[in-house]
């Protein structure tokens, strides 16, 4: 094993992040200078940008541009508006039920769409004056906004538990979607439950309860929409067809839901959704094929190796490891894109926990909860970033009031980490 290559490779990646470089980038250079350590300039580059290719020529990752322009279909097609309504007419009663109604459309939201940052910039959108005009403090409704939408990336339909499944070498893609559920809700609980705390204190209003009549009507009003969950999870739980093919599948029911169903989207408005979908899995690829050539790089450098016999030798005490792989990833979702955390991270960690006995299922729904935080916090947290500019507020002031709503989120890690019959209940019901 090279010594020199490990701190080439961590020390370039660190630099590179603090002085501003993109992640995708720093990755990419990282990648190249460790291998210059052992191998010529002309061989290094080749290697890297095979690695890159052969990465992304993944037929399971056609899943993830289909689920983005599906995506973005429905985040222009009027279904965050359905949602929340169906939400406040089940929860808006209740005392400060608005933060209700936002956290449990960004859950239903996030699940379709299978993007946090979708889920709280169209939910957000929606919510937050309507939570100002009842009375609600604006920081307090972006808390609620910002740490619900993560909720969105452990119910599936989810692009991320789809790269987890790429990262830990072919993990069963069902088997994740069924983990995240309960994990996903619970998650979604406690972050109500602090939001309920924090209302009943302040003594926030509460929204008219609708007539039977009302809710039915708004329930059928959403179930098109909700539609989308049961065809998707359902047609791969059923092995009608694949992830990837489910994508696909998503994309033509939104398309029908947005233009022919709701009527909200007009066809001379494709064009700016398909550039913000190919934007965005442009982004995305670049970063999944610069972390897969990363990993490649550590795993011909040994380093999953090094760091299993390392955190074995540390202690025996499974309860031990698992805090500070959880607190590593805490650290790292921090300043990291969860993208490639759990590309690069994934490799390392993965052979560690099953050493322990842990099932893979369990650890991929334990790390994506766990780097949601990240999303978060300040510096790279994109889901903060957009929760701010959607309540026109700047991160200082939404720090004080994220402060309990970071502590339900860790509280569900901890619950996560140490119930796993939380997230392995539903796969080992139905046979994954």
């Amino acid at each position: 094993m090279d010594i020199i290559g490990i701190l080439v490779l961590v020390i370039t990646f660190a630099l590179l992040l603090a002085i501003g470089v993109p992640v995708a980038f720093s990755i990419g250079i990282a990648t190249i200078l460790t291998l210059l350590v052992s191998v010529d300039f002309i061989p290094a580059v080749t290697t890297v940008a095979q690695r890159l290719g052969t990465g992304l020529d993944s037929f399971t990752l056609l899943a993830i541009p289909f689920f983005i322009f599906a995506g973005q279909i429905m985040n222009r097609g009027g279904i965050a508006e359905r949602l929340i309504d169906f939400a406040k007419a089940l929860v808006g009663m209740l005392p400060g039920g608005l933060a209700y109604v936002n956290t449990l459309a960004a859950m239903l939201f996030g699940a379709i769409s299978g993007s946090a940052v979708a889920a709280a910039s169209a939910v957000g959108s929606f919510m937050t004056p309507q939570m100002e005009k009842q009375g609600y403090e604006r920081g307090y409704s972006a808390s609620v906004n910002i740490t619900s939408a993560t909720t969105g990336l452990l119910i599936p339909p989810s692009n991320i538990l789809i790269v987890y499944s790429l990262a830990s070498g072919g993990v069963s893609i069902a088997a994740l979607f069924l983990a995240g559920y309960l994990p996903g809700a619970f998650t979604g609980l406690m972050i109500m439950f602090v939001a309920g705390y924090f209302a009943y204190l302040r003594k926030y209003p509460t929204s008219e309860r609708l007539p039977l009549k009302e809710v039915v009507i708004k329930f059928g009003r959403a179930i098109p929409s909700l539609l989308m969950i049961v065809i998707v999870i359902g047609g791969i739980i059923a092995g009608i067809f694949t992830a990837t093919e489910a994508s696909a599948i998503a994309v033509l029911y939104a398309f029908v839901l947005a233009f022919l169903i709701n009527r909200e989207l007009k066809l001379s408005e494709l064009k700016h959704v398909v550039l913000a979908s190919c934007n965005t899995t442009a982004i995305v690829a670049l970063l999944i094929g610069t972390s897969l050539g990363m990993s490649w790089v550590m795993s011909y450098e040994n380093i999953p190796q090094m760091v299993t016999s390392g955190l074995l030798t540390l202690s025996d005490n499974p309860f031990l490891i698992l805090v500070i792989i959880n607190v590593t990833l805490l650290a790292v979702g921090v300043f990291m894109d969860m993208t490639p955390a759990v590309l690069i991270f994934t490799p390392i960690f993965l052979p560690v926990v099953m050493e322990l006995g842990m099932d893979p299922v369990h650890f991929g729904i334990m790390m994506i909860l766990n780097l949601s935080v990240g999303l978060c916090t300040p510096p790279v947290g994109t889901v903060l970033f957009v929760g701010c500019a959607v309540a026109k507020l700047s991160i200082t002031q939404l720090i004080k009031p994220l402060l309990p709503f970071y502590a339900a989120m860790i509280f569900s890690l901890i619950v996560v980490i140490w119930f796993e019959e939380l997230s392995l209940f539903l796969p080992r019901l139905l046979g994954f």
